[in-house]
């Protein structure tokens, strides 16, 4: 996936490199490269964001039980 993302960035830059002056490069780059490649990337982690999330609160609430029955063997 990152690749591909490399690969358009790539594309965009050199298109922006053709425009006729910075301001029309700078924008080219912003708005034909850098902000959908963001786009993308931030759209197609969210499933790894969400499993990491729930991954942690599974840790953490195990990790409650556990103190759980630690403190209640204690008693």
């Amino acid at each position: 996936m990152y690749i591909v993302a490399i690969g358009w960035l790539y594309v965009a830059l050199m298109m922006a490199i053709t425009e006729h002056n910075v301001v029309a490069g700078v924008a080219t780059f912003l708005m034909y490269g850098l902000a959908p490649v963001a786009l993308v990337l931030y759209i197609m982690g969210t499933p790894g964001r969400r499993r990491r999330k729930a991954e942690a609160e599974r840790a953490q609430e195990a990790g409650e039980a556990a103190k759980g029955a630690a403190k209640g063997k204690e008693e």
